[in-house]
């Protein structure tokens, strides 16, 4: 054969090209170049299938699938806080602003202190790839140093990522021992990041990105928001932030601006092509609009929704408004690092939206009938909805997109997972490895073409 290929991947798999879209290859062959991207995939019935298979085996560059493994791209979760690790799964019976003030600020404050951020920052990236997150986009904190730190993690370990150095000043809202200085130091503090991470060693590919990081209105001034909404325009990069979370935060927008989270941030120039609005669940019609109009995109975190949220996240309406929409386990509101946990608790609570939870209201009037999302859309949104969010060739097994993806055993000690060959189609897998796959199933995890250490 005339051309080589770096990889060529062998066996079953999934992937979505759109909410209503899942595609199953059977023994396919996944043929990777040497910057990571799928160049060609090849089916059994194509002519030349034989011919590249062994040419495969007799240039070693074959990677072959065993029975009961399949396939995956990548997950992408498109929130994390990550200086909240340590406190995963604790203080989720306080209300957001309490938890805020003595749970969460008190706790990120430490990452001043660059060698406790590493020790932390590397188990949580360790932990999040070994659950199949090859993408995440990441809150850090007020410390640049530290949120450097974190990015240079994640070149180390293999992920791919965004980073954003928190920027938050409101001496009202922010405790004096954790806030930037003044929206003046948030500003350029924010601008020496952004360049700190494009010319970090070994990110020459930009597989590690900077996000311009407003914490959330209530934590910024005006000035800071603005100056960050200037920043963005000039730099081009990606902008991430909280909008319409809890009715305290919605309620709170609305009192200082007179107008929705929304459209106050897109006052600022901080709703652009490239920004991800964590949570968005109070957001109205106009608010859609606003979102729609410039392709920014929302990242649903089903599951801290429902202790932090007072209500659920409107998300079938706004898919079929073709909004762009990925998941966020959203930790630590979150309690769980998986995005198939993601999955399952987006469906759960599409369900609930729909069915209604309160049981002396008579079945029409009880929910919020044609809420409901199907497996096959939360699969979309853990991974090509997220590549589309972020507006980069991933969360996809498709020509031309980087090989970032997952290989599930489902055979694996202690597995949930049964597969009954005869009997189940291969949507009846897909649906089985979305409800049941664990840590234990996910047996490689791969990020540009390069098999990591889980």
């Amino acid at each position: 054969m005339e051309k080589h290929y770096n990889l060529i991947v062998k066996g079953n798999g999934y992937t979505a090209s759109g909410i209503d879209s899942i595609h199953y290859f059977e023994s396919a062959l996944f043929c990777i170049n040497e910057d990571g991207y799928i160049e060609k995939i090849c089916f059994r019935e194509d002519t030349n299938y034989s011919a590249l298979l062994i040419y495969a085996r007799e240039s070693g560059t074959l990677h072959e699938l065993t029975p009961g493994q399949f396939l995956l791209p990548g997950f992408i979760d498109l929130h994390v806080h990550a200086p909240q690790w340590p406190n995963l799964g604790k203080a989720l019976d306080r209300p957001l602003d309490q938890w805020l003030q003595k749970d969460t600020f008190p706790l990120e404050a430490r990452y001043s202190d660059t060698g406790f951020a590493r020790k932390i920052y590397q188990h949580l990236v360790k932990t999040l790839l070994a659950n199949g997150t090859t993408t995440a986009v990441y809150f850090a904190t007020v410390h640049r140093e530290a949120s450097l730190e974190l990015g240079r993690i994640c070149l180390e370990l293999g992920q791919r990522a965004l980073v954003g150095k928190v920027a938050m000043d409101d001496k009202q809202a922010c405790p004096d021992y954790y806030r930037d200085e003044s929206a003046e130091r948030g500003i350029e503090e924010t601008r020496l990041f952004i360049n700190d991470i494009k010319n970090l060693c070994g990110n020459e590919n930009s597989r590690v990105l900077p996000v311009i990081t407003p914490r959330f209105i209530p934590s910024c001034t005006s000035e800071l928001l603005s100056g960050l909404g200037e920043l963005a325009k000039e730099m081009g990069c990606h902008v991430q932030t909280h909008c319409s979370e809890s009715d305290w935060e919605h309620n709170f927008v609305l009192d200082r601006y007179g107008v929705t989270d929304t459209q106050a941030l897109y006052n600022f120039g901080l709703i652009t092509r490239k920004t991800i609005l964590a949570h968005s669940n109070l957001i109205n019609d106009n608010d859609m609009n606003i979102i729609n109009n410039v392709s920014a995109g929302i990242a649903h975190c089903p599951l801290s929704n429902f202790y932090f949220a007072n209500c659920v996240f409107p998300l079938r309406t706004a898919l079929e408004r073709d909004m762009h929409i990925g998941l966020g386990s959203d930790i630590s509101a979150g309690h769980s690092p998986s995005i198939f946990d993601a999955c399952r608790h987006a469906i759960t609570a599409s369900k609930a939206l729909n069915d209604g939870v309160d049981p002396q209201r008579s079945p029409e009037k009880r929910g919020c009938p044609g809420s409901a999302i199907t497996f096959k859309e939360a699969f979309w949104l853990a991974t090509g909805g997220g590549g589309e969010v972020l507006e980069l060739p991933i969360g996809q097994l498709r020509e031309g997109f980087l090989f970032d993806a997952l290989v599930i055993d489902t055979n694996s000690t202690g597995s949930d997972i049964l597969i009954r060959e005869q009997e189940d189609t291969s949507d009846d897998i897909l649906q089985k490895l979305i409800y049941n796959t664990q840590r234990s199933n996910i047996c490689e995890v791969w990020v540009e073409g390069k098999k990591l250490s889980i």
